[in-house]
């Protein structure tokens, strides 16, 4: 959908709007109410396509409209099979490493936390329950491998690590898991924080609105009306 990027959002859609049916266009607005550009996650070297699948329909799912990948040791996938389509709402950003996430996320305004798990979250200084982040700021929540976990590289590089409570045997959950419980906790509360169920900006809302009525037609021939509507 690059060729987006040369139009003006709101003359996209007002190009394509005739051709997207109401109940579709309606779905739109009231999704865009409610996403949040405010809480998003990064994964850093994530192994399992399945899991990558699973946090994607995550955060689809609880509105949370960017992911960031960290593709250090391998490539970022996921399994279409788990995410069923919805991946196309979610806006993919991928990096070579940490330290350019990092960047790109604070030059953006976000707070970056690590996820550790209960035992190693003891060893750092003061963590944080999951309950106890301060969502009304722009906040990243940052999950490791399956296996190592976060890098000690990159939790060293965050603003501070997080721990969600476990009162069994068990010391971690599977990261999917950990991410879904760690967004459910973290949307909630920003939305009751702001009074707000989103936090678009206008631009950002007409730039999604714009992308979401191309993808909710043929990519070809969403480009054709386009081009055809500005060149009048």
């Amino acid at each position: 959908m690059n060729w987006l990027d040369r139009y003006d959002p709101y003359r996209v859609a007002e190009a394509l709007a005739p051709y997207v049916g109401d109940r579709r266009r309606q779905r739109i607005e009231s999704i865009l109410e409610t996403r949040l550009v405010g809480v998003t996650v990064v994964l850093e070297s994530l192994h399992d396509p399945h899991n990558g699948a699973a946090v994607i329909r995550s955060l689809e799912a609880f509105g949370v409209a960017r992911l960031h990948v960290v593709e250090t040791r391998e490539r970022f996938r996921f399994s279409s099979a788990v995410t069923q389509g919805c991946e196309k709402w979610i806006e993919l950003h991928r990096y070579p490493d940490f330290p350019a996430c990092a960047q790109s996320l604070r030059q953006a305004g976000f707070h970056l936390y690590a996820a550790m798990p209960g035992e190693d979250a003891k060893l750092l200084h003061a963590p944080l329950s999951i309950d106890q982040l301060d969502v009304e700021r722009a906040t990243a929540l940052v999950f490791g491998n399956e296996h190592d976990g976060v890098a000690p590289a990159t939790v060293a590089a965050c603003d501070g690590a997080f721990s969600i409570p476990m009162f069994g045997f068990t010391q971690s959950f599977n990261l999917s898991v950990s991410v879904a419980l760690a967004l459910y906790d973290t949307t909630r509360r920003r939305r009751a924080k702001t009074q707000r169920a989103g936090d678009l900006s206008d631009e950002e809302r007409a730039r999604l609105r714009a992308k979401w009525y191309a993808q909710s037609l043929d990519g070809r021939a969403a480009h054709k009306l386009v081009e055809r509507f500005v060149s009048k």
